[in-house]
Parts: C-alpha cells; sequence; structure tokens
C-alpha cells in the first residue's frame, strides 16, 4: 500500500471491507448447522472451524489489499499472535471478530454476525458488521454516517430509563465480572422497559446504532465485539462510554452504549456496583 492512511479513498476502503466480509459470510453460511470440530478456548468461550476458516479468508483478502496495516483477530490472538494491547498508532490496525455468537451459531440460534472494524490513532474510522441470517450489512464511515444495507441509521432519542428497552451481556468465565453484571441487571431490569440478551455485541451495538435498543451496557467485551459498533453508534448520533463516563475505546474494559440520556441515567444506575477493576 503506497498511500497512507490518512489519505485513503475511504468509500474504496469499505468496498475492499465489505467484500472482505462477505467472503466470511459464505463460510459461515456454508458451516452452518454443519460443524464437526467445537473447542473451548481456556476463560474465551467456544470457537468452530467456521470461525477459523472465516477469519482466514477475510484476513487474507484485506492483508492482499493493505499489506501494510496491522491486522487484530480474535483467532489469530487466542492461537498466540503477538499483537500490542493499545492504539496502533498512524499506521492502522484492522480490528476482526469472524463469528461474534458463537455459542448462538453452534446450536442454530440465527443472531451472530461478522465484526471488523479499522482504527487508526486510537479511533475508529471504519465499519462493518454483516448479519448473515438477517442479510443485513451495517457500514459506517467516520463523518459519513452509519447505515444498514444503505439506509441511513439513527440512534433513540430516548431519556427516560422507564422508557426503554435495553440489551445486555453475560461473561460466565471470570466469578467477579458475573457476580458484578448480575447485581446491575438486578437493578436495571427492575427500572426499564425490558433488557434482551441476544447473545453477541456486536449485533446489540448494531441495534443501537438503528435504534432499536436505546442503551446497551456490558464488561469484559474484547476489542474485536466492539471495534466496529462504536463506530455505528457514534455515527447513528449516540455515545459510547465506559462504566465511569469515560471516552470508550476497544481497549476498555467497559461499555455504556445509547441515546445520550440513556447513557447518562445508566452510569448512574451502575456506578454503585462496578469493582476497582473496571475502567
Amino acid at each position: 500500500m503506497e498511500k497512507g492512511v490518512n489519505s485513503m479513498d475511504w468509500k474504496q476502503v469499505l468496498g475492499t471491507a465489505i467484500k472482505a466480509v462477505s467472503l466470511g459470510r459464505e463460510v459461515l453460511l456454508n458451516y452452518f448447522g454443519n460443524l464437526e470440530h467445537i473447542e473451548e478456548k481456556f476463560q474465551a468461550g467456544l470457537v468452530s472451524e467456521a470461525d477459523k476458516e472465516s477469519e482466514r479468508v477475510i484476513s487474507e483478502h484485506l492483508k492482499k489489499n493493505f499489506p501494510d496495516i496491522e491486522f487484530l483477530g480474535e483467532e489469530s490472538y487466542a492461537a498466540g499472535a503477538k499483537v500490542q494491547w493499545e492504539s496502533a498508532g498512524s499506521r492502522g490496525r484492522w480490528i476482526l471478530d469472524p463469528l461474534d455468537g458463537t455459542t448462538n451459531y453452534i446450536h442454530r440460534f440465527p443472531i451472530f454476525c461478522i465484526s471488523l472494524g479499522l482504527e487508526i490513532n486510537g479511533q475508529m474510522q471504519l465499519a462493518v458488521i454483516d448479519v448473515p441470517m438477517l442479510r443485513e450489512t451495517y457500514t459506517a464511515i467516520r463523518g459519513e454516517g452509519a447505515f444498514v444495507n444503505g439506509r441511513p441509521l439513527s440512534a433513540s432519542k430516548e431519556t427516560v430509563l422507564k422508557n426503554a428497552l435495553l440489551a445486555t451481556g453475560f461473561v460466565a468465565e471470570h466469578e467477579h465480572v458475573i457476580a458484578e453484571q448480575l447485581k446491575i441487571f438486578d437493578n436495571i431490569v427492575r427500572k426499564s422497559r425490558g433488557v434482551r440478551r441476544p447473545g453477541a455485541a456486536a449485533y446489540d451495538l448494531a441495534q443501537v446504532a438503528r435504534g432499536v435498543f436505546d442503551g446497551y451496557w456490558e464488561r469484559n467485551i474484547q476489542p474485536w465485539d466492539a471495534a466496529a459498533g462504536i463506530l455505528l453508534v457514534e455515527e447513528a448520533g449516540g455515545v459510547v462510554t465506559t462504566y465511569r463516563g469515560d471516552k470508550y475505546t476497544p481497549y476498555k474494559n467497559s461499555i455504556i452504549a445509547g441515546a445520550p440520556g440513556i447513557v447518562t441515567e445508566l452510569q448512574k444506575e451502575l456506578k454503585p456496583f462496578i469493582s476497582e477493576a473496571t475502567h
């Protein structure tokens, strides 16, 4: 790649990213209901041959077209790939979850997706989230809005928590995290209209960007879970912070996203329950 990342043709980059994700989508649809090898990663849930093959075809396409941009993928990281756990700087970094919602996928629950974001200097610049079974592709370029299948997205403008439909997730591998989350859930479910748990963080964030969910919170999701989704939410007019109200980046361990007023309300409601390790 001869051009620097700051002089890229972003529409061209997005087109290449969409093509890469479409290759992964084909893999996931081919394996759906036909898995033979399912493994359990240490404190990281399940993985199948579909996750690995999806990451392989997507990463190969990206590296072929953008050889100078770093790559952080969930499966290659789990396999021992060396990646600096902070911003890639001006060089840029693709951040990929080749199958978000693996447990759903394995059990043939049709809510799963591919999440791909491009981070430069600690800021997300481009996002693609593809939901294969729903035939929905969510896209965003910083400063140019968020879209699903080419239609503009707009986040909720709800301000009252009792009127809000929310989403969250549960990470059961760490006892202190699940204990914290259960206390928070017990509080929030009583004060909101409802809480949903689809089982794929990238999908949750896409629905926040779409205005379906008024807010979303979760602890201990990984960079590849949220990288694309946070840009979608911001470009759709929503807000993304940590539990403590700080600016969220993919390298933080807590996230709140949603309508500005609901994010503020969630920060207040979560504050009494968060531990020192939550940032």
